[in-house]
Protein backbone atom coordinates (compact mmCIF):
# COMPACT_ATOMS: atom_id res chain seq x y z
CA UNK A 1 0.00 0.00 0.00
CA UNK A 2 1.00 3.53 -0.62
CA UNK A 3 1.46 5.51 1.84
CA UNK A 4 1.89 9.66 0.98
CA UNK A 5 2.51 11.25 4.36
CA UNK A 6 3.50 14.75 2.01
CA UNK A 7 1.62 15.73 -0.49
CA UNK A 8 4.52 18.29 -2.20
CA UNK A 9 8.16 17.68 -2.55
CA UNK A 10 9.54 20.38 -4.64
CA UNK A 11 10.77 17.84 -6.92
CA UNK A 12 9.52 18.97 -9.77
CA UNK A 13 9.94 22.93 -9.63
CA UNK A 14 12.47 22.97 -12.25
CA UNK A 15 10.15 20.90 -15.09
CA UNK A 16 11.57 17.24 -13.99
CA UNK A 17 9.72 14.47 -12.64
CA UNK A 18 10.61 11.05 -11.15
CA UNK A 19 9.74 8.03 -12.81
CA UNK A 20 8.79 4.76 -10.47
CA UNK A 21 12.70 3.61 -11.44
CA UNK A 22 13.79 6.61 -10.35
CA UNK A 23 14.93 8.50 -13.37
CA UNK A 24 14.45 11.88 -13.62
CA UNK A 25 12.77 12.35 -17.24
CA UNK A 26 11.22 16.29 -18.35
CA UNK A 27 7.56 16.36 -17.50
CA UNK A 28 6.49 16.83 -20.85
CA UNK A 29 8.14 13.13 -21.55
CA UNK A 30 5.83 10.81 -23.62
CA UNK A 31 5.96 8.52 -20.84
CA UNK A 32 4.52 11.33 -18.21
CA UNK A 33 2.49 12.64 -20.80
CA UNK A 34 0.69 8.94 -20.77
CA UNK A 35 0.40 8.13 -17.53
CA UNK A 36 -1.01 11.98 -16.72
CA UNK A 37 -4.04 11.18 -19.81
CA UNK A 38 -4.66 7.88 -18.07
CA UNK A 39 -5.34 9.82 -14.96
CA UNK A 40 -7.25 12.52 -16.73
CA UNK A 41 -9.44 9.90 -18.65
CA UNK A 42 -9.96 8.80 -14.48
CA UNK A 43 -11.13 11.66 -13.73
CA UNK A 44 -13.51 12.17 -16.35
CA UNK A 45 -15.01 8.45 -15.37
CA UNK A 46 -15.39 10.13 -11.77
CA UNK A 47 -17.42 12.32 -13.04
CA UNK A 48 -19.80 9.85 -14.75
CA UNK A 49 -19.30 7.49 -12.04
CA UNK A 50 -22.15 10.37 -10.24
CA UNK A 51 -24.57 9.41 -12.48
CA UNK A 52 -24.67 5.52 -13.01
CA UNK A 53 -25.21 3.02 -10.35
CA UNK A 54 -25.73 -0.78 -9.99
CA UNK A 55 -23.38 -2.63 -12.62
CA UNK A 56 -23.00 0.53 -14.22
CA UNK A 57 -21.03 1.88 -11.73
CA UNK A 58 -19.18 -1.36 -10.57
CA UNK A 59 -17.56 -1.41 -13.88
CA UNK A 60 -16.75 1.87 -13.67
CA UNK A 61 -15.66 1.93 -10.22
CA UNK A 62 -12.57 -1.22 -11.40
CA UNK A 63 -11.68 0.55 -14.48
CA UNK A 64 -10.72 3.44 -12.45
CA UNK A 65 -8.49 1.13 -10.39
CA UNK A 66 -7.46 -0.28 -13.07
CA UNK A 67 -6.00 3.26 -14.54
CA UNK A 68 -4.21 3.48 -11.65
CA UNK A 69 -2.65 -0.01 -12.54
CA UNK A 70 -2.14 1.27 -15.92
CA UNK A 71 -0.26 4.76 -14.63
CA UNK A 72 1.52 2.68 -12.71
CA UNK A 73 2.73 0.07 -15.51
CA UNK A 74 3.98 3.47 -17.48
CA UNK A 75 5.88 4.74 -14.83
CA UNK A 76 7.86 1.91 -14.46
CA UNK A 77 9.77 1.60 -17.58
CA UNK A 78 10.18 -2.29 -18.06
CA UNK A 79 13.63 -3.56 -17.50
CA UNK A 80 14.06 -1.16 -14.59
CA UNK A 81 12.92 -3.44 -11.76
CA UNK A 82 14.50 -2.78 -8.50
CA UNK A 83 15.61 -4.95 -6.52
CA UNK A 84 13.00 -6.22 -3.94
CA UNK A 85 10.39 -4.92 -5.87
CA UNK A 86 7.84 -6.37 -8.59
CA UNK A 87 6.40 -3.52 -10.92
CA UNK A 88 2.92 -3.45 -10.99
CA UNK A 89 1.89 -4.75 -14.98
CA UNK A 90 -1.68 -4.75 -16.61
CA UNK A 91 -2.46 -8.59 -17.35
CA UNK A 92 -4.04 -10.12 -19.76
CA UNK A 93 -6.89 -10.61 -16.72
CA UNK A 94 -7.66 -7.05 -17.04
CA UNK A 95 -8.03 -7.28 -21.08
CA UNK A 96 -10.15 -9.90 -20.74
CA UNK A 97 -12.74 -8.83 -18.52
CA UNK A 98 -13.25 -5.80 -20.79
CA UNK A 99 -13.65 -8.17 -23.93
CA UNK A 100 -16.13 -10.46 -21.59
CA UNK A 101 -18.24 -6.94 -20.16
CA UNK A 102 -18.18 -5.66 -24.11
CA UNK A 103 -19.87 -8.65 -25.48
CA UNK A 104 -22.00 -8.94 -22.90
CA UNK A 105 -23.49 -5.88 -23.24
CA UNK A 106 -23.30 -5.18 -26.70
CA UNK A 107 -25.78 -8.46 -26.96
CA UNK A 108 -28.33 -5.80 -25.64
CA UNK A 109 -27.98 -3.57 -28.14
CA UNK A 110 -29.23 -3.00 -31.57
CA UNK A 111 -26.48 -2.80 -34.10
CA UNK A 112 -25.48 0.92 -35.41
CA UNK A 113 -26.58 1.87 -38.32
CA UNK A 114 -24.58 5.20 -38.46
CA UNK A 115 -21.65 6.75 -36.39
CA UNK A 116 -23.20 8.34 -33.12
CA UNK A 117 -22.54 11.57 -32.23
CA UNK A 118 -21.32 11.99 -28.46
CA UNK A 119 -24.47 12.67 -25.96
CA UNK A 120 -28.09 11.64 -25.43
CA UNK A 121 -28.04 11.42 -21.48
CA UNK A 122 -25.58 12.88 -19.19
CA UNK A 123 -23.66 9.59 -18.37
CA UNK A 124 -23.48 8.54 -21.93
CA UNK A 125 -21.69 12.56 -22.97
CA UNK A 126 -19.41 11.62 -19.67
CA UNK A 127 -18.70 8.04 -21.33
CA UNK A 128 -17.89 9.44 -24.63
CA UNK A 129 -15.68 12.46 -23.27
CA UNK A 130 -13.56 9.60 -21.09
CA UNK A 131 -13.33 7.41 -24.49
CA UNK A 132 -11.73 10.47 -26.13
CA UNK A 133 -9.57 10.74 -23.36
CA UNK A 134 -8.42 6.93 -23.43
CA UNK A 135 -7.81 7.18 -26.87
CA UNK A 136 -5.75 10.27 -26.96
CA UNK A 137 -3.83 8.16 -24.18
CA UNK A 138 -3.85 5.42 -26.57
CA UNK A 139 -2.20 7.55 -29.03
CA UNK A 140 0.57 8.43 -26.52
CA UNK A 141 1.25 5.00 -25.36
CA UNK A 142 1.49 4.10 -28.93
CA UNK A 143 3.57 6.80 -29.86
CA UNK A 144 6.11 5.73 -26.53
CA UNK A 145 6.19 2.43 -27.78
CA UNK A 146 8.33 3.52 -30.70
CA UNK A 147 11.11 4.21 -28.60
CA UNK A 148 10.53 2.44 -25.53
CA UNK A 149 9.25 -0.60 -24.12
CA UNK A 150 5.97 -0.40 -23.06
CA UNK A 151 3.80 -3.57 -21.74
CA UNK A 152 2.23 -5.03 -24.78
CA UNK A 153 -1.03 -6.01 -22.21
CA UNK A 154 -1.14 -2.16 -21.17
CA UNK A 155 -1.37 -1.22 -25.18
CA UNK A 156 -4.33 -4.06 -25.60
CA UNK A 157 -6.33 -2.50 -21.93
CA UNK A 158 -6.29 1.10 -23.34
CA UNK A 159 -7.52 -0.30 -26.58
CA UNK A 160 -10.34 -2.24 -25.61
CA UNK A 161 -11.26 0.14 -22.69
CA UNK A 162 -12.08 2.97 -25.29
CA UNK A 163 -14.48 0.12 -27.21
CA UNK A 164 -16.01 -0.71 -23.59
CA UNK A 165 -16.88 3.15 -22.60
CA UNK A 166 -18.02 3.31 -26.19
CA UNK A 167 -20.70 0.16 -25.19
CA UNK A 168 -21.18 1.62 -22.09
CA UNK A 169 -22.36 4.75 -23.33
CA UNK A 170 -24.88 3.14 -25.82
CA UNK A 171 -26.18 1.03 -22.95
CA UNK A 172 -26.62 4.14 -20.76
CA UNK A 173 -28.44 5.84 -24.01
CA UNK A 174 -31.47 3.54 -22.64
CA UNK A 175 -30.03 1.04 -24.59
CA UNK A 176 -28.99 2.37 -27.43
CA UNK A 177 -32.65 4.33 -27.92
CA UNK A 178 -31.41 7.28 -27.13
CA UNK A 179 -28.08 7.74 -29.12
CA UNK A 180 -27.67 10.82 -31.09
CA UNK A 181 -26.98 9.64 -34.79
CA UNK A 182 -24.83 11.36 -37.29
CA UNK A 183 -26.19 12.36 -40.41
CA UNK A 184 -23.88 12.99 -43.06
CA UNK A 185 -24.04 16.06 -44.78
CA UNK A 186 -27.63 17.21 -42.91
CA UNK A 187 -26.26 21.09 -42.90
CA UNK A 188 -25.14 21.69 -45.83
Amino acid sequence: MVKLDKIYTRGGDKGETSLGSGRRVPKHHTRVAAYGTADEANAVIGLARLKSEGETNAMLARIQNDLFDLGADLCRPEGSEMEGTEPLRISGVQVKRLEDEIDAMNEELEPLTSFILPGGTETAAWLHLARTVVRRCERLMCELAENESVNPEAVKYINRLSDHLFVLARRTNDQGKKDVLWQPGANR
